[in-house]
């Protein structure tokens, strides 16, 4: 389950899917969600005595958020897994702030949390600088082509 943005632990007897159930509902391939788990994006998942893999909700969730990171976004994979890592840890550091009783820890685990997030912001920050690039030089494609067409047309009439 997710509450707040951040995943919660796995409750017993919460349905499990299959890989090939979880790949039907995501739109991955099974080769893409080892791979995932391979290099760190998704936690292990669990497994049956026969050592199938078993998914959770919050994986499913998870490879969404992967995917949306990807896809709409234009992450590679190590951005997106910075992202996760960054999201995870504001999740272990919310539990710690939850926990926490004395004012002055709080206010500590509030400024790590803000450390995070500020890693997060340059991270798509940076994203957007570069798309705000790749928009400004086809714009400036775009009015260069509407230039030459006017000489064109200006020698054509004359």
């Amino acid at each position: 389950m997710v509450t707040d943005g951040y995943p919660t632990p796995a409750t017993e007897g919460a349905p499990t899917f299959t890989i090939e159930q979880v790949a039907a509902q995501t739109g991955l391939t099974k080769r893409t969600l080892r791979y995932y788990e391979e290099v760190g994006l998704l936690p292990p998942t669990g497994r049956t005595e026969g050592n199938y893999r078993r998914y959770s909700q919050d994986d499913i969730q998870r490879l969404e958020r992967i995917k949306n990171l990807r896809n709409l976004l234009g992450f590679s994979l190590a951005d997106i897994r910075e992202i996760l890592q960054a999201e995870d840890e504001r999740h272990q550091l919310k539990v710690a702030y939850c926990q926490e009783t004395e004012a002055a820890g709080k206010i500590a685990q509030l400024e790590r949390v803000d450390e995070t997030i500020r890693h997060q912001l340059e991270l798509i920050e940076q994203k957007i600088a570069g798309l705000e690039q790749m928009r400004a030089s086809l714009l400036e494609k775009l009015a260069s082509h509407e230039r030459t067409r006017e000489d064109l047309q200006k020698h054509m009439n004359t």
